[in-house]
Parts: structure tokens; sequence; C-alpha cells
């Protein structure tokens, strides 16, 4: 019997639970589309290599005998996994399923990344999104790893360029952010002169935020702050902002998001000139296929990168 029903076929299979279900061998065979002679042949063929009957003929259709019944069952179970292994091919295909690694410094993620993952969601409720934000270095030493589909981030000087695609990119301008009553808030646009006494709360040495600060202040012919408290926490420097006058630098985007939840009373002080980062770019992996669902993403940020 084994042997039997390992020669089954799929199409054998499905005759099995249409006439089961439909009661009719000329129902079952327009359901597959078989002509009434054909589907006849085959049943006798599986009846064959079983060696039992599957199905009693009896005045009102076929009813299945106790054999009939496992197989059907059976056949219900297997043909319903292949057609649910179909959908879920057919929706990794259109980029509706699968999962998606994406890393991004701060105001992409909030400008860009985070949007795009709104509208994915939408139709593609079953996809599954990692977002890591994080320092570019850091970004960059994932993707080369292979642990993110793509990254926005800023190109490190020591990257090797040619294993990587370095697409559409974007600069970001600087908001200095206080806390609300900062007792420099309503003097209007503030010079970099008058704020150097401050304490500033902001990234360490080198990285992209501290290097900006640093590079306006000499481009003036001052020097840069001296009282610093180094971090890369927004937690931290809410905190910090809080009960002090000091001031942060905050890439514009995640200046608008915390003013606009009310974050701890933060507001934004106004700087005479703009200062403005080092551009970050969408960056992949070259010779390495992305899946549709990470295609997919990574062109809605392109999309909005480009707007």
């Amino acid at each position: 019997m084994s042997d039997a029903l390992a020669s089954l076929t799929l199409r054998q299979f499905r005759l099995i639970l249409a006439i089961a279900e439909d009661a009719q061998l000329s129902v079952a065979a327009e359901r597959l589309a078989l002509t009434q002679p054909g589907a006849s042949r085959m049943l006798a063929e599986i009846e064959r290599l079983v060696g039992q009957p599957l199905f009693d003929r009896h005045a009102k259709g076929m009813r299945p005998t106790p054999v009939g019944e496992v197989l059907a069952r059976h056949a219900a179970t297997l043909l319903g996994g292949l057609d649910q292994a179909a959908s879920e091919m057919a929706a990794f295909r259109a980029g509706r399923t699968g999962t998606v690694r994406v890393g991004a410094v701060t105001g992409a993620a909030v400008a860009y990344v985070v949007p795009a993952i709104q509208t994915l969601r939408r139709d593609a409720a079953g996809v599954d999104i990692r977002v890591d934000v994080a320092p570019s270095v850091d970004l960059m030493g994932g993707l080369l790893a292979g642990e993110y589909d793509f990254v926005l981030a800023r190109v490190p000087s020591e990257t090797d360029t040619t294993a990587i695609e370095v697409l559409r990119g974007r600069t970001e301008d600087l908001a200095l952010l206080g806390r609300a009553g900062h007792p420099m808030a309503g003097d209007g646009p503030l010079g970099l002169a008058g704020l150097s006494s401050l304490t500033w709360v902001m990234q360490a040495p080198g990285m992209p935020i501290r290097a900006a600060v640093d590079a306006a202040y000499l481009a003036e012919g001052l020097a840069p702050p001296s009282e610093v408290v180094d971090t890369a926490s927004l937690l931290v420097t809410l905190a910090y902002l809080r009960d002090t006058n000091a001031v942060a630098p905050a890439a514009r985007e995640v200046a608008d998001l915390l003013i606009g939840a009310g974050a701890a009373g933060i507001v934004r002080l106004p700087l005479a000139r703009p200062i403005t980062l080092s551009p970050y770019n969408l960056i992949r992996r070259r010779q390495r296929p992305a899946s549709p669902v990470a295609e997919r993403l990574m062109t809605m940020v392109l999309d909005r990168l480009g707007q």
C-alpha cells in the first residue's frame, strides 16, 4: 500500500478529493478540466494501484469507502499545504512577505525609513522588518558583514568602496535644542560666539554632528565649545537639557519630531547661520541580490530621497 501511495500523482490526489467533495464523477471531472471518461479511467488506475475501491457507487452519486475517506482526508491536507505554499511564494515574489533588515543614521531613519515602512505595511502586514539606528561606521560594518539589506549612512574613509553601491543621498541641517524657558530662547538668531560659554551635549569628537559643529566654529575663526558632554544617547541628551541651560545639536528631522511630540519641554534655539552635516547615502552591497520585499522598501526610500 505504501508503495502504491507513493506512486500517486498530485492530479490523482486532486481527483480523489474532488469526487469526495462533489459526490459526482462528472462534476469532479468538470472542476479539474477532465472529460468524464478520462476521470473514470484515472479513478480506475488509482483503485488498481491501491488495490481497493475508493468509492461506492449508488443512485445519488459516489460515497467514499473507509479507505477512500482516509485518502481524501490526506489529499485535502497535502493539497491545502501546497496551495498555502503557492500563496506564500506569490506574496514573497510580490514583496508582501519576507524579512527586511535596514540600518540608518537617526535623521534618515526618522525622515525616510519610518514613512516608507508605514507605506509598505498598508498591504504587506506579514513583512518582518528590523531597523537599527547607529553611527555610520557601525552601519557600514554591518552592511559588509551581511547584517543589512541596505543602510542610509555616511561612507567612512577606510571603507572598501569596491564592495558597495552608493545610491541617492541627502544632506542634513542641524537644529539647536534647549529647554523651554531657556534664557536665549527669545534672543532671535544666535551666533556661535554667544553660545561658546554654554555646555554642549553632543556626539564624541570625529562623529558627524560634532565634526559639523567644530567646523562651523572654525569657519568663523572661533575655538569650538570647550564645555561638552559626550553622548550619542537621545534620552541622556533630553534629561540633561531638561534641568540646565545646556544646548544640543540634532538633525533637523529629529528636532522636528521631538518638538512636535512635546518631548520634555524642548524648544528650538534659532541659529544665525545654518550648520550642515556631511551627506549620507543609501548604500547596498554589490552583487548581492536582495529579496523582493527588501527591493520594494529600498525603492520606496529612494523615491522619498528624490522628492
